[in-house]
């Protein structure tokens, strides 16, 4: 029997993905991670990532005790089959669909068919993503109706009960932030500013308030607005 309270949270080093770490630790008594390889242009949040569940583990022994495995998935046929903006080194732009050229098609699709792979082996019976409505560049792949149609078609294509959730799926950067406080602190918080990655191009030389990245790409844009906001009501 699959306990009923356990996960696998989609985690790529990133603010979004930690703070999702952060609230599954506090709801579930046994949560595993999941990462991908796929060619991604900013590679570095690879490189972050096992620094930043080390880091994790270190701010609270309850959570060091929770927090399992980490499974990394080679998925570099992604890149090799997309034409992006975070899989080859062009510029950020829109396109004529409305969509920046930062979207990878089928990408969240496919991270969460084989997260559901792995969770259904594992006997993990949620899946943690941070995909959000609020506060993103329009991807339809991290639209609520998305996650709540693939909950579906994978549960009817495993015969199984998995449940997705999406704890940022209805708050802005702002408040995303504020989740991170409420879960570990100012400590998780700092963790988040200087250890994640979330920068489109990978950049991480200059250190800001929010954290390191080249600060014009719209993930930076984002986090940066976020953490302003944040920041100001704490002042």
């Amino acid at each position: 029997m699959h306990a009923p309270d356990t996960a696998l949270v989609l985690f790529s080093g990133g603010q979004d993905s930690t703070t999702c770490l952060a609230w599954a630790l506090q709801r579930y008594a046994r949560v595993e991670t999941i990462g991908f390889d796929y060619g991604q242009r900013h590679a570095i949040e690879l490189t972050v990532r096992p620094t930043v569940l080390e880091k994790m583990r270190a701010l609270s022994p309850d959570w060091d005790a929770r927090l399992g495995e980490d499974h990394m998935v080679d998925l570099s046929l992604i890149g090799r089959i997309s034409d992006t903006a975070l899989t080859s080194n062009v510029a950020i732009e829109m396109q004529a669909n409305g969509l920046p050229n930062t979207f990878v098609p089928g990408r969240n699709l496919l991270f969460m068919t084989v997260a559901a792979t792995v969770a259904y082996r594992r006997g993990l019976t949620v899946l943690v993503g941070g995909m959000c409505e609020t506060d993103f560049s329009g991807y339809p792949d991290c639209r609520d109706d998305t996650m709540k149609a693939l909950q579906v078609a994978l549960n009817l294509g495993m015969a199984t009960r998995l449940k997705v959730e999406t704890p940022l799926m209805w708050i802005d950067k702002k408040q995303t932030w504020e989740l991170a406080e409420q879960a570990g602190g100012q400590a998780l918080v700092d963790l988040v500013r200087f250890e994640t990655h979330t920068c489109y191009l990978g950049e991480r030389g200059e250190r800001h308030d929010w954290g390191y990245g080249c600060g014009t790409c719209p993930a930076c844009e984002l986090r940066a607005r976020g953490y302003a906001q944040f920041a100001a009501e704490k002042a």
